[in-house]
């Protein structure tokens, strides 16, 4: 049974914005950190956002002060608001939730959703 799901990912021009949403249909959701990740071709999967269960947050260099990262405990729902995007952001996006922090770092653990492609065209 699929536990996570991601959407929102599309086809944007650069400069343009998406919403990406993931749903949790596990349980403890507001207890939870969780994060997003995404993997271009031939890259390693990498950590875009997180955010602990106090509502703190973290995010990559490459994306710091065009992404935001929120949740809404009522929906089970963690969702990645992303502007100004770029060509170099184009990949899968997935998300993570449950995981820990080491060093203030997220660090995933073996739970992910099917991921939803984002393609920014130059």
């Amino acid at each position: 049974q699929v536990q996570l799901v991601e959407s929102g990912g599309g086809l944007v021009q650069a400069g343009g914005s998406l919403r990406l949403s993931c749903a949790d249909r596990g349980n403890g959701f507001s207890r939870k950190a969780m994060a997003w990740y995404r993997q271009a071709p031939g890259n390693q999967r990498e950590l875009v956002a997180s955010i602990h269960f106090t509502g703190g947050t973290n995010y990559a260099d490459s994306v710091k002060g065009r992404f935001t990262i929120s949740r809404d405990n009522t929906k089970n729902t963690v969702y990645l608001q992303m502007d100004s995007l770029k060509p170099e952001d184009t990949a899968v996006y997935y998300c993570n939730v449950g995981g820990a922090y080491a060093g203030g770092r997220y660090v995933a653990v073996p739970r992910w959703g099917q991921g939803t492609q984002v393609t920014v065209s130059a």
